[in-house]
């Protein structure tokens, strides 16, 4: 029997990026807020110090910031006709868990996808026809365009304290910036971060190969900054530990260094971590939410009514909280019908790898930052013309070498034996002249029938609710894409000066134990129509408008950019939807 608890008017489940965003524009509207997250509080002084942050084997090699696969884990299979089993450990993404979400272990690339990615089905067609895409790929427009988030864009920037240079300031394109952005209404709020040596090399063998490169857009902080908030952050020491890691330099945004000091004083908000939201509670008439249940650590169950609800969590947890409350008709592969689990995509990664003369070339990799980095964006979206190739969709690649750490940062040549004194030797001739970028090359994966999330038929969690699960495969689009993007990021690794480059192609099909990104999208998409979406373009559920599902579940399909930025701007939007239109009158925003 669940406990009640007083009412409030509105509730969020789940406390990352999007969380903090919507529990700060709700309490400056005055309303009383509570968050509930599954994991523990996480604060920058006491939980990350310089003291001992940097500890690659607790962070990077035992997980300590994430979601443990015996707290929750979700069940595998390539193809329809598998039978599912259990991920018992982490490899290709890492769900986060604890207060600030993955806003406290990302690496802080601060993307905004391109004007078309937001029309990708319109525009595809018009330029390429109907017949140029995959029979079985069901990407769609999302009901909002690059335009409307600009603004949206504008203010994460400024909240986080973005290095960068601008490309396009107002349709003007601008030396040394991406060329390729859509137009912003104003500069980066700091500068870019100086790039080391690596960095500075690709950059120069990419203008000479007649690219245009530019220094990635990043939340580490090129100099000191206070933000709209008046929350101050510091300059980067580019110690080298930061993705996998919290920042205990104030120097990476985050929800810890930009929001929650001025939310956590507001007397109208509210937050409980260790607690997990186990379902969407309706009224009898199943068209309204009433609030949330959850299970606080000693087991005990609450009732916590709400007049609002908003679902915030990693994506793939959005999608099975709404399939748990039974609200949105599940997705069916087979006749290709309902929405809830629709369109779920991942990332196409891969890298090449540059070995360089030792006497010559001395790179230091352990003196960077998570987002530190040259790219290019030529083979990004349709930044070029597809027809010749056969594919859709591309990502940005760049000299983004993260980090130089001992024990996961041991580049040698293929060939080289995996153990013994002949590796040995090669990790210490190649650790200084070597470049291993993090994510050479960032591609897009589009969505297609067969990839998708249900509930499990047969695993269930700790508490007998039906584990998600993910039917995930590459399809030959992203393979080709990958193949075609690779081979050009080599030919710029060639051009640096290297005398061997070892190319990491992504093969198929589709392996959970190989990492590439957290950048699990899809599930609740928005769109136009209620038939082949589960939000809205305001991000409010087709079938109960008092119910908002915010975060990367919203994307119909994953472009070649990290989504981070995306998702917050799509935060501030459905924030200010309900400021500016629901409150004034609560119900349904659009109508089918």
């Amino acid at each position: 029997m669940s406990r009640k608890l007083p009412h409030k008017d509105v509730v969020i489940v789940g406390f990352g990026w999007v969380g903090s965003i919507m529990a700060q524009e709700l309490t400056d509207e005055g309303l009383e807020v509570i968050a509930i997250e599954r994991g523990p509080w996480r604060d920058t002084a006491t939980d990350y110090p310089p003291t001992y942050d940097q500890d690659e084997l607790r962070y990077r090699i035992r997980h300590e910031l994430f979601l443990r696969p015996d707290q929750t884990t979700f069940t595998f299979r390539n193809k329809m006709n598998q039978t599912a089993l259990p991920i018992r450990t982490w490899g290709a993404f890492m769900p986060p868990n604890g207060v600030g979400g993955g806003g406290v272990h990302w690496n802080a690339e601060t993307w905004r996808f391109l004007p078309s990615d937001f029309v990708l089905k319109t525009h595809l067609t018009e330029r390429y026809g109907a017949d140029f895409l995959p029979s079985d790929m069901t990407i769609q427009d999302w009901g909002v365009t690059y335009e409307e988030l600009e603004p949206h864009y504008d203010r994460f920037e400024y909240l986080c304290g973005t290095s960068g240079t601008a490309g396009n300031l107002q349709g003007q394109i601008q030396e040394g910036g991406n060329p390729f952005e859509g137009p912003r209404s104003r500069p980066y709020p700091n500068p870019a971060q100086p790039q080391p040596f690596s960095h500075t090399l690709f950059g120069k063998a990419a203008r000479e190969l007649g690219y245009k490169p530019f220094p990635q857009p990043s939340g580490n902080m090129s100099q000191a900054y206070t933000n709209p908030l008046g929350v101050r952050l510091g300059p980067c020491t580019y110690c080298g530990f930061c993705e996998w890691f919290g920042c205990g330099n104030y120097s990476k945004a985050s929800p810890q260094t930009t929001i929650l000091p001025v939310l956590i004083r507001k007397s109208n908000f509210t937050v409980r971590d260790n607690s997990e939201v186990v379902r969407i509670n309706l009224d009898p008439s199943g068209k309204t939410a009433a609030g949330v249940t959850f299970v606080d650590t000693s087991g005990e169950e609450w009732e916590q009514p709400a007049d609002i609800v908003i679902v915030s969590a990693y994506a793939i947890f959005n999608a099975q909280l709404m399939l748990l409350s039974g609200i949105g008709k599940p997705y069916d592969p087979l006749t290709g019908e309902g929405v809830m689990g629709r369109n779920f995509t991942h990332q196409t990664i891969s890298d090449a790898v540059g070995f360089f003369d030792n006497t010559k070339f001395n790179f230091n990799p352990f003196i960077a930052s998570g987002s530190i980095g040259m790219c290019i964006d030529e083979f990004n979206g349709d930044n070029f013309d597809h027809g010749p190739h056969g594919f859709v969709g591309g990502g940005y690649m760049g000299q983004v070498q993260s980090n130089g750490r001992p024990i996961e940062t041991t580049p040698v040549p293929s060939g080289t034996p995996r153990w013994g004194a002949e590796w040995k030797a090669a990790v210490r001739d190649n650790y200084l002249s070597s470049v291993k970028p993090g994510t050479g090359v960032h591609g897009s994966f589009y969505s297609y029938r067969d990839v998708y999330l249900d509930l499990d038929p047969i695993y269930k969690d700790r508490f007998n609710r039906p584990l998600m699960r993910m039917t995930i495969d590459f399809h030959d689009n992203e393979l080709k894409q990958n193949a075609f993007l690779t081979d050009r990021f080599a030919e710029i690794i060639q051009a640096m000066g290297a005398k061997k480059v070892d190319k990491e192609y992504r093969q198929g099909p589709y392996d959970i134990t190989k990492y590439q990104t957290t950048h699990l999208c899809g599930g609740v998409i928005m769109g136009t129509d209620p038939r082949t979406s589960a939000v809205n373009r305001y991000l409010q559920s087709w079938d109960v408008p008092n119910l908002f599902v915010v975060g990367a579940s919203a994307f119909p399909q994953n472009a070649g950019y990290n989504p981070t930025g995306t998702v917050a701007a799509l935060a501030y939007w459905a924030a200010a939807a309900i400021r500016e239109q629901y409150l004034k009158n609560p119900g349904v925003l659009i109508h089918a």
